[in-house]
């Protein structure tokens, strides 16, 4: 029987296509010229990488310039372990550069950076031919995790990296101009699944939940251990020590923003998991889902806050809504200050939520919806005065959807030359 994670909305595409002049419905904006590029997983063919996080990352790019859509383009990221079959542990112990590179691409300072968080990233071409791993002058480490924050007033990217031995978990900072200029150690008492963090004004939040890596069970080696607690970290950016909070058993893949707010605490949002509705995910994308659990079933977040208090030491924590949904997103300008929007997906559906009212909007895609990218308007005035950019995928045939973030109503859609799997991430590069 083929494994869900090779199998529907998941299963990989054999090969690499060139497709140009594609046909757009609607209007595409003139305003957006530039890149959509997209990543996930992508096992080559007769591969069967037993988890879907561990299929090779192949990127999938749109050309849009002047209102039309030049070209449509698939590659795989060609890493160490996709053209020599490196081993990522071996003999002389981990080959940072030996991984998938499966699940994000942003630019920064100029590179373009195929990222997954148990290795080096890869820089990209803007054509997506593959330049190599990048170590920032050999200053780099340890991994880089795939989700990195960028500031927008200083132009730094935060970012850390998570390991199986100590230390654990170690925060760097890359100038403006790519500079790897800061790295130091958060400490935690072990080794776990760190997929994201977020970035406030002044502080760095860490996500220390009970996700637990252990060599000994092999393939991916992750599980859910409730011994291990749940808690969350802010560490001043400037230096200094990291304050934890005790929160509910949980596990988060994506946190929406973050900031300090008038009382000086700090609030998050994130899409959070409970054991009982992880537990069905991790069992499906990792092959081993039980059959008796109903499709329905089949773990979702939902959109969750966080108010940490200095002043108290305690969390608090409460739902913002009863809908599963994944993937938040923001106008990324406010990263570390407060916003009023976020987006987030559910699986045939983009949801917008107004964290200021408590209200929220529903746009129904007709497909398996991916990650809705946010692009601001030249010269807004308003938050959410932009694009959402989704690939959405029904049957053999995807699209390239293009919503007004305002109100989620139809701008244009692009139809690609071929099914784009279900991945994960992906970015606008504004033509430079």
């Amino acid at each position: 029987m083929t494994p869900d994670y090779l199998s529907g909305a998941l299963a990989p595409v054999p090969d690499e296509i060139d497709a140009h002049d594609l046909p757009v419905a609607g209007e595409l904006p003139e305003e957006l010229t530039g890149r959509y590029f997209r990543n996930g997983p992508n096992p080559r063919p007769g591969e069967d990488p037993g988890h879907w996080f561990a299929g090779h990352g192949m990127l999938h790019g749109v050309r849009l310039r002047d209102g039309r859509a030049e070209w449509y383009r698939n590659r795989w990221v060609r890493t160490k372990a996709f053209t020599e079959d490196a081993p990522f542990v071996g003999e002389t112990g981990v080959d940072l550069a030996a991984v998938t590179a499966n699940t994000h691409v942003i630019r920064h300072s100029g590179r373009i950076l195929a990222l997954v968080e148990s290795g080096l990233p890869y820089e990209v071409t803007p054509e997506l031919d593959t330049v190599g791993p990048v170590d920032f002058g050999g200053r780099l480490t340890t991994a880089m995790t795939a989700h990195p924050k960028q500031d927008p007033l200083t132009g730094e990217l935060h970012f850390f990296g998570y390991g199986f031995f100590p230390p654990y978990l170690t925060y760097h900072r890359l100038s403006a101009t790519g500079e790897l200029v800061e790295s130091r150690e958060i400490e935690v008492p072990g080794p776990t699944m760190t997929h994201d963090f977020a970035v406030t004004e002044h502080h760095l939040v860490w996500l220390d939940l009970p996700l637990v890596f252990r060599l000994e069970r092999g393939g991916m080696p992750y599980a859910w251990e409730d011994d291990y607690g749940a808690r969350i970290g802010v560490t001043p950016r400037a230096g200094g020590p990291t304050r934890w909070f005790e929160v509910d058993p949980c596990y988060v893949f994506h946190v929406g923003n973050a900031w300090e707010d008038a009382h000086g605490r700090i609030v998050l949002n994130a899409a959070r998991y409970t054991r009982e509705r992880f537990a069905p995910l991790w069992g499906r994308i990792g092959g081993e889902q039980d059959p008796a659990v109903p499709a329905a079933a089949s773990g979702a977040a939902v959109l969750h806050r966080w108010t940490l208090d200095p002043a108290t030491g305690v969390a608090k924590e409460e739902p913002l809504d009863d809908r599963g949904v994944e993937f938040p997103t923001f106008n990324e300008g406010l990263l570390g200050r407060e916003s009023r929007y976020l987006y987030t997906v559910a699986d045939d559906a983009v949801v917008k939520y107004d964290q200021r009212d408590g209200g929220s909007q529903v746009r129904k895609t007709g497909g398996d919806t991916g990650e809705a990218v946010f692009v601001p308007a030249a010269g807004a005035t308003g938050e959410d005065e932009g694009w959402l950019l989704s690939v959405v995928t029904a049957g053999d045939s995807s699209r390239l959807l293009v919503l007004d973030a305002r109100d989620l109503s139809d701008v244009a859609s692009v139809r690609l030359p071929r099914r784009v799997p279900a991945g994960f991430h992906g970015s606008w590069l504004e033509e430079q």
